[in-house]
Protein backbone atom coordinates (compact mmCIF):
# COMPACT_ATOMS: atom_id res chain seq x y z
CA UNK A 1 0.00 0.00 0.00
CA UNK A 2 1.52 3.42 -0.55
CA UNK A 3 1.91 6.21 1.74
CA UNK A 4 -1.03 8.01 2.43
CA UNK A 5 -3.19 6.05 0.74
CA UNK A 6 -5.73 5.58 3.43
CA UNK A 7 -5.69 9.35 4.48
CA UNK A 8 -6.62 9.63 0.59
CA UNK A 9 -9.56 7.40 0.38
CA UNK A 10 -10.94 9.32 3.48
CA UNK A 11 -10.06 12.73 1.87
CA UNK A 12 -11.84 11.38 -1.25
CA UNK A 13 -15.02 10.40 1.14
CA UNK A 14 -15.29 13.85 2.31
CA UNK A 15 -15.38 15.77 -1.11
CA UNK A 16 -17.70 12.80 -3.08
CA UNK A 17 -20.23 14.06 -0.21
CA UNK A 18 -19.84 17.62 -0.43
CA UNK A 19 -20.27 17.47 -4.60
CA UNK A 20 -23.02 15.29 -4.02
CA UNK A 21 -25.14 18.02 -2.12
CA UNK A 22 -25.23 20.05 -5.49
CA UNK A 23 -28.46 17.41 -6.79
CA UNK A 24 -30.04 19.16 -3.87
CA UNK A 25 -30.04 22.78 -4.61
CA UNK A 26 -32.30 25.77 -4.29
CA UNK A 27 -33.23 27.27 -7.25
CA UNK A 28 -31.16 29.87 -9.02
CA UNK A 29 -32.58 33.69 -7.91
CA UNK A 30 -34.69 34.82 -10.73
CA UNK A 31 -36.27 38.59 -11.41
CA UNK A 32 -39.53 38.95 -9.30
CA UNK A 33 -43.04 38.93 -10.78
CA UNK A 34 -43.45 42.09 -12.64
CA UNK A 35 -46.55 43.28 -10.32
CA UNK A 36 -44.58 42.81 -7.92
CA UNK A 37 -43.56 45.51 -5.18
CA UNK A 38 -40.88 45.26 -2.92
CA UNK A 39 -40.43 47.68 0.64
CA UNK A 40 -37.72 50.71 -0.58
CA UNK A 41 -34.42 49.23 -0.88
CA UNK A 42 -31.36 51.21 -0.61
CA UNK A 43 -27.90 50.15 -2.04
CA UNK A 44 -24.51 50.89 -0.04
CA UNK A 45 -21.64 50.81 -1.89
CA UNK A 46 -18.21 51.08 -0.11
CA UNK A 47 -15.51 52.61 -2.10
CA UNK A 48 -11.74 53.13 -1.57
CA UNK A 49 -9.92 53.87 -4.68
CA UNK A 50 -12.68 52.67 -6.83
CA UNK A 51 -12.98 55.32 -9.94
CA UNK A 52 -11.80 52.66 -12.80
CA UNK A 53 -14.92 50.85 -11.49
CA UNK A 54 -17.46 52.25 -9.48
CA UNK A 55 -18.82 53.76 -12.99
CA UNK A 56 -20.27 50.50 -14.64
CA UNK A 57 -21.44 49.43 -11.42
CA UNK A 58 -23.66 52.99 -10.66
CA UNK A 59 -24.83 53.07 -14.47
CA UNK A 60 -26.88 49.72 -13.94
CA UNK A 61 -27.80 50.14 -9.58
CA UNK A 62 -29.30 53.37 -10.89
CA UNK A 63 -31.53 52.70 -13.79
CA UNK A 64 -33.31 49.79 -11.54
CA UNK A 65 -36.56 50.96 -10.67
CA UNK A 66 -36.51 48.80 -7.70
CA UNK A 67 -34.24 50.90 -5.71
CA UNK A 68 -34.64 54.19 -4.28
CA UNK A 69 -31.74 55.41 -2.70
CA UNK A 70 -27.97 54.43 -3.71
CA UNK A 71 -24.86 55.51 -1.25
CA UNK A 72 -21.13 55.70 -1.96
CA UNK A 73 -19.56 55.78 1.32
CA UNK A 74 -16.00 57.09 -0.09
CA UNK A 75 -13.49 55.43 2.29
CA UNK A 76 -10.90 58.16 2.20
CA UNK A 77 -10.09 57.50 -1.54
CA UNK A 78 -7.13 59.03 -2.93
CA UNK A 79 -8.51 59.35 -6.66
CA UNK A 80 -11.62 60.49 -8.00
CA UNK A 81 -14.50 58.39 -6.65
CA UNK A 82 -16.44 60.52 -4.65
CA UNK A 83 -16.47 63.15 -7.75
CA UNK A 84 -17.28 60.27 -10.29
CA UNK A 85 -20.14 58.85 -7.62
CA UNK A 86 -21.91 62.09 -7.40
CA UNK A 87 -21.69 63.21 -11.11
CA UNK A 88 -23.64 59.98 -11.57
CA UNK A 89 -26.41 60.64 -9.25
CA UNK A 90 -25.29 58.86 -5.98
CA UNK A 91 -25.58 59.74 -2.72
CA UNK A 92 -21.57 60.07 -1.09
CA UNK A 93 -20.89 59.60 2.52
CA UNK A 94 -17.64 60.78 3.26
CA UNK A 95 -16.09 58.10 4.96
CA UNK A 96 -14.89 59.35 8.83
CA UNK A 97 -11.37 58.20 9.91
CA UNK A 98 -10.65 55.15 10.56
CA UNK A 99 -10.94 53.78 14.14
CA UNK A 100 -7.87 51.41 15.44
CA UNK A 101 -9.22 47.40 15.58
CA UNK A 102 -11.50 47.82 12.51
CA UNK A 103 -11.38 47.02 9.36
CA UNK A 104 -12.11 49.63 6.31
CA UNK A 105 -15.00 47.58 4.46
CA UNK A 106 -16.81 46.80 7.96
CA UNK A 107 -16.38 50.59 9.20
CA UNK A 108 -17.44 51.88 5.11
CA UNK A 109 -20.39 49.76 5.65
CA UNK A 110 -21.53 50.58 9.59
CA UNK A 111 -21.37 53.77 7.88
CA UNK A 112 -23.27 53.69 4.65
CA UNK A 113 -26.60 51.15 6.08
CA UNK A 114 -26.57 53.89 9.22
CA UNK A 115 -26.87 56.73 6.45
CA UNK A 116 -29.56 54.65 4.44
CA UNK A 117 -33.19 55.59 4.71
CA UNK A 118 -34.86 52.02 3.51
CA UNK A 119 -35.96 49.49 5.54
CA UNK A 120 -34.09 46.66 2.98
CA UNK A 121 -30.55 47.34 2.40
CA UNK A 122 -28.13 46.01 -0.33
CA UNK A 123 -24.64 45.79 -0.04
CA UNK A 124 -22.47 45.94 -3.40
CA UNK A 125 -19.03 46.19 -4.36
CA UNK A 126 -17.58 48.55 -6.97
CA UNK A 127 -16.57 45.99 -8.67
CA UNK A 128 -20.79 44.36 -9.30
CA UNK A 129 -22.53 44.40 -12.13
CA UNK A 130 -26.30 44.10 -11.79
CA UNK A 131 -29.12 42.82 -14.15
CA UNK A 132 -32.25 44.19 -13.94
CA UNK A 133 -34.62 42.07 -11.39
CA UNK A 134 -31.75 41.31 -8.77
CA UNK A 135 -32.81 43.82 -5.90
CA UNK A 136 -36.26 43.19 -6.10
CA UNK A 137 -35.59 39.11 -6.02
CA UNK A 138 -33.40 39.98 -2.79
CA UNK A 139 -35.40 41.88 -1.25
CA UNK A 140 -37.95 39.30 -1.99
CA UNK A 141 -35.66 36.41 -0.30
CA UNK A 142 -36.12 38.61 3.15
CA UNK A 143 -39.65 36.73 3.64
CA UNK A 144 -37.87 33.43 3.81
CA UNK A 145 -34.02 34.65 5.16
CA UNK A 146 -32.70 37.69 7.46
CA UNK A 147 -29.86 38.15 5.29
CA UNK A 148 -29.21 36.86 1.66
CA UNK A 149 -25.57 36.52 0.17
CA UNK A 150 -25.70 35.16 -3.86
CA UNK A 151 -23.04 33.79 -6.23
CA UNK A 152 -22.67 35.70 -9.25
CA UNK A 153 -21.18 35.12 -13.25
CA UNK A 154 -17.33 36.05 -13.07
CA UNK A 155 -15.72 37.82 -15.92
CA UNK A 156 -12.03 36.96 -16.56
CA UNK A 157 -10.01 38.62 -19.15
CA UNK A 158 -7.66 35.86 -19.97
CA UNK A 159 -7.29 32.42 -20.28
CA UNK A 160 -4.09 32.20 -17.24
CA UNK A 161 -6.45 35.01 -15.33
CA UNK A 162 -9.56 32.13 -15.84
CA UNK A 163 -7.75 29.10 -15.02
CA UNK A 164 -6.11 30.76 -12.17
CA UNK A 165 -9.63 31.58 -11.02
CA UNK A 166 -11.55 28.30 -11.86
CA UNK A 167 -8.87 26.29 -10.02
CA UNK A 168 -9.56 29.11 -6.72
CA UNK A 169 -13.07 28.13 -6.98
CA UNK A 170 -12.64 24.47 -7.41
CA UNK A 171 -10.85 25.02 -3.73
CA UNK A 172 -13.35 26.56 -2.38
CA UNK A 173 -16.32 23.42 -3.59
CA UNK A 174 -14.36 20.69 -2.36
CA UNK A 175 -13.97 22.56 1.02
CA UNK A 176 -17.76 23.36 1.56
CA UNK A 177 -19.83 22.30 -1.71
CA UNK A 178 -21.51 23.98 -3.88
CA UNK A 179 -23.60 26.93 -3.74
CA UNK A 180 -27.45 26.99 -2.73
CA UNK A 181 -27.57 24.18 -0.26
CA UNK A 182 -30.99 22.86 0.57
CA UNK A 183 -29.73 22.49 4.16
CA UNK A 184 -27.87 24.81 4.89
CA UNK A 185 -24.48 23.70 6.80
CA UNK A 186 -23.90 24.71 10.81
CA UNK A 187 -22.36 28.08 11.09
CA UNK A 188 -18.88 27.41 11.40
CA UNK A 189 -19.15 26.27 7.60
CA UNK A 190 -21.41 28.68 6.08
CA UNK A 191 -19.58 31.08 2.92
CA UNK A 192 -20.75 34.00 2.01
CA UNK A 193 -20.44 36.86 -0.87
CA UNK A 194 -19.67 40.03 0.25
CA UNK A 195 -19.67 41.20 -3.32
CA UNK A 196 -23.64 41.23 -2.41
CA UNK A 197 -25.83 40.85 0.35
CA UNK A 198 -28.99 42.07 1.57
CA UNK A 199 -30.95 41.99 5.18
CA UNK A 200 -33.01 44.53 6.97
CA UNK A 201 -31.59 47.64 8.05
CA UNK A 202 -33.16 47.53 11.72
CA UNK A 203 -32.44 44.14 12.55
CA UNK A 204 -28.42 44.73 11.39
CA UNK A 205 -28.50 47.39 13.42
CA UNK A 206 -29.60 46.19 15.89
CA UNK A 207 -27.29 42.91 16.07
CA UNK A 208 -24.43 45.65 15.43
CA UNK A 209 -23.01 42.91 12.62
CA UNK A 210 -20.49 44.70 11.50
CA UNK A 211 -19.36 45.91 14.87
CA UNK A 212 -19.07 42.48 15.60
CA UNK A 213 -16.64 41.27 12.69
CA UNK A 214 -14.77 44.38 12.62
CA UNK A 215 -11.15 42.96 13.01
CA UNK A 216 -11.82 40.37 10.04
CA UNK A 217 -9.93 40.84 6.97
CA UNK A 218 -12.48 38.03 5.43
CA UNK A 219 -15.59 39.95 6.87
CA UNK A 220 -18.16 38.79 4.80
CA UNK A 221 -17.50 35.29 6.01
CA UNK A 222 -17.38 36.56 9.41
CA UNK A 223 -20.54 37.92 9.36
CA UNK A 224 -22.68 35.53 8.58
CA UNK A 225 -21.00 32.91 11.01
CA UNK A 226 -21.35 35.19 13.51
CA UNK A 227 -25.14 36.18 13.07
CA UNK A 228 -26.03 32.66 12.12
CA UNK A 229 -24.97 31.70 15.73
CA UNK A 230 -27.41 34.29 17.07
CA UNK A 231 -30.49 32.45 15.08
CA UNK A 232 -30.47 34.21 11.64
CA UNK A 233 -31.38 32.43 8.61
CA UNK A 234 -28.75 32.62 6.09
CA UNK A 235 -29.34 32.18 2.49
CA UNK A 236 -26.53 31.98 -0.19
CA UNK A 237 -27.89 31.39 -3.70
CA UNK A 238 -26.91 31.40 -7.28
CA UNK A 239 -27.43 34.46 -9.02
CA UNK A 240 -25.71 34.16 -11.80
CA UNK A 241 -28.10 35.06 -14.44
CA UNK A 242 -28.88 38.76 -12.66
CA UNK A 243 -24.98 38.81 -11.52
CA UNK A 244 -21.83 39.75 -12.98
CA UNK A 245 -18.49 40.36 -10.45
CA UNK A 246 -15.12 41.87 -12.25
CA UNK A 247 -12.88 41.55 -9.68
CA UNK A 248 -9.20 41.00 -10.91
CA UNK A 249 -7.42 42.44 -14.11
CA UNK A 250 -4.76 39.35 -14.57
CA UNK A 251 -3.69 36.37 -12.87
CA UNK A 252 -1.07 37.78 -11.13
CA UNK A 253 -3.82 39.71 -9.44
CA UNK A 254 -6.11 36.75 -8.86
CA UNK A 255 -3.01 35.26 -7.21
CA UNK A 256 -2.36 38.41 -4.85
CA UNK A 257 -6.04 39.77 -3.76
CA UNK A 258 -8.19 36.53 -4.17
CA UNK A 259 -5.56 34.38 -2.91
CA UNK A 260 -4.94 36.58 0.44
CA UNK A 261 -8.27 35.47 1.71
CA UNK A 262 -9.25 31.97 0.25
CA UNK A 263 -7.58 30.23 3.18
CA UNK A 264 -10.48 31.85 5.40
CA UNK A 265 -7.67 31.86 8.19
CA UNK A 266 -9.26 34.16 10.63
CA UNK A 267 -12.91 31.85 10.55
CA UNK A 268 -11.43 29.03 10.77
CA UNK A 269 -9.82 27.13 13.64
CA UNK A 270 -6.43 25.57 13.15
CA UNK A 271 -7.36 22.26 13.62
CA UNK A 272 -10.33 22.60 10.72
CA UNK A 273 -7.80 24.58 8.70
CA UNK A 274 -5.35 22.22 8.67
CA UNK A 275 -8.24 19.37 7.54
CA UNK A 276 -9.28 21.84 4.82
CA UNK A 277 -6.04 22.40 3.30
CA UNK A 278 -5.42 18.12 3.82
CA UNK A 279 -8.28 17.81 1.68
CA UNK A 280 -6.92 19.94 -1.08
CA UNK A 281 -3.42 18.04 -1.21
CA UNK A 282 -4.72 14.85 -1.09
CA UNK A 283 -7.63 14.81 -3.26
CA UNK A 284 -6.61 17.72 -6.28
CA UNK A 285 -2.68 17.88 -6.03
CA UNK A 286 -1.47 14.97 -5.44
CA UNK A 287 -3.48 13.02 -8.23
CA UNK A 288 -1.91 15.74 -10.86
CA UNK A 289 1.42 14.84 -9.12
CA UNK A 290 1.41 11.50 -9.66
CA UNK A 291 -0.15 11.82 -12.61
CA UNK A 292 2.60 14.40 -14.10
CA UNK A 293 5.62 11.54 -12.25
CA UNK A 294 4.09 8.99 -14.48
CA UNK A 295 2.99 6.54 -11.41
CA UNK A 296 -1.41 7.66 -10.36
CA UNK A 297 -3.53 5.04 -8.39
CA UNK A 298 -6.84 4.40 -9.59
CA UNK A 299 -7.80 6.16 -6.88
CA UNK A 300 -5.95 9.29 -8.26
CA UNK A 301 -7.28 8.65 -11.72
CA UNK A 302 -10.65 8.57 -10.11
CA UNK A 303 -10.66 11.98 -8.53
CA UNK A 304 -8.96 13.28 -11.46
CA UNK A 305 -12.26 12.60 -13.18
CA UNK A 306 -14.36 13.59 -10.66
CA UNK A 307 -12.41 16.72 -10.53
CA UNK A 308 -13.16 17.18 -14.73
CA UNK A 309 -16.89 16.54 -13.70
CA UNK A 310 -16.40 19.69 -11.56
CA UNK A 311 -14.67 21.71 -14.53
CA UNK A 312 -17.88 21.09 -16.75
CA UNK A 313 -20.42 21.81 -13.71
CA UNK A 314 -18.27 25.28 -13.46
CA UNK A 315 -19.42 26.66 -16.86
CA UNK A 316 -21.86 28.48 -15.42
CA UNK A 317 -20.17 30.24 -13.07
CA UNK A 318 -18.40 32.46 -15.72
CA UNK A 319 -19.41 34.98 -18.17
CA UNK A 320 -17.15 33.45 -20.89
CA UNK A 321 -16.03 30.13 -19.88
CA UNK A 322 -13.01 29.28 -22.25
CA UNK A 323 -10.09 27.38 -22.77
CA UNK A 324 -9.05 28.96 -18.97
CA UNK A 325 -11.75 26.89 -17.64
CA UNK A 326 -10.38 23.73 -19.71
CA UNK A 327 -7.18 23.93 -18.57
CA UNK A 328 -7.80 25.36 -14.48
CA UNK A 329 -6.91 21.39 -13.08
CA UNK A 330 -3.02 22.15 -14.19
CA UNK A 331 -3.40 24.88 -11.56
CA UNK A 332 -4.55 22.93 -8.58
CA UNK A 333 -0.80 22.57 -7.22
CA UNK A 334 -0.42 25.75 -7.41
CA UNK A 335 -3.75 26.82 -6.15
CA UNK A 336 -3.00 24.28 -3.20
CA UNK A 337 0.56 26.13 -2.56
CA UNK A 338 -1.32 29.37 -2.16
CA UNK A 339 -3.44 28.41 0.26
CA UNK A 340 -0.98 27.13 2.42
CA UNK A 341 0.98 30.02 2.04
CA UNK A 342 -1.96 32.23 3.05
CA UNK A 343 -2.70 30.10 5.93
CA UNK A 344 0.75 29.63 7.57
CA UNK A 345 1.74 33.53 6.36
CA UNK A 346 -1.42 35.76 5.82
CA UNK A 347 -0.91 38.97 4.67
CA UNK A 348 -2.23 41.87 6.52
CA UNK A 349 -2.17 45.00 3.71
CA UNK A 350 -5.16 45.36 1.92
CA UNK A 351 -5.57 48.62 0.11
CA UNK A 352 -3.21 50.70 0.96
CA UNK A 353 -3.52 49.98 4.44
CA UNK A 354 -1.90 47.30 6.89
CA UNK A 355 -3.70 45.73 10.12
CA UNK A 356 -2.72 44.29 13.42
CA UNK A 357 -2.09 40.52 13.48
CA UNK A 358 -5.63 40.60 15.28
CA UNK A 359 -7.05 40.74 11.33
CA UNK A 360 -5.91 37.32 10.40
CA UNK A 361 -5.76 35.36 13.90
CA UNK A 362 -7.78 31.76 13.98
CA UNK A 363 -11.28 31.81 15.20
CA UNK A 364 -10.32 29.87 18.34
CA UNK A 365 -8.53 33.16 19.36
CA UNK A 366 -11.05 36.02 20.86
CA UNK A 367 -11.69 39.22 19.32
CA UNK A 368 -10.24 42.47 20.89
CA UNK A 369 -12.49 44.83 22.90
CA UNK A 370 -13.84 47.38 20.72
CA UNK A 371 -12.80 50.92 21.44
CA UNK A 372 -13.91 53.26 18.58
CA UNK A 373 -17.24 53.97 20.78
CA UNK A 374 -14.92 55.95 22.60
CA UNK A 375 -13.99 58.15 19.49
Amino acid sequence: MRPLTLPQAAAAVVVAARLARGRDRLAPLAPPPPDAVPQPISVVIPARDEESRLGACLAAVLTDPAVREVIVVDDESRDGTARLAARLGATVVPGAPLPDGWVGKQWALRQGVSAAAGPVIVTLDADARPRPGLFGALAALLDAYDLVTVGPRFACAGVAEQALHASFLATLVYRFGPVGPARPPPPHRLLANGQCTAFRKAAMAEADGFGRVRRHLTDDVALVRVLARDGWRIGFLDAGSLLEVDMHESAAQVWREWGRSLALRDVTTRSRLAGDLAVIWLTAALPLLRLAAGRPTRLDLALLGQRLLLMAALRGAYVRPGPGLALSPLFDVAAAVRLTQAALWPARTWRGRTYGPEAVSHADRPAPPDRSAAR
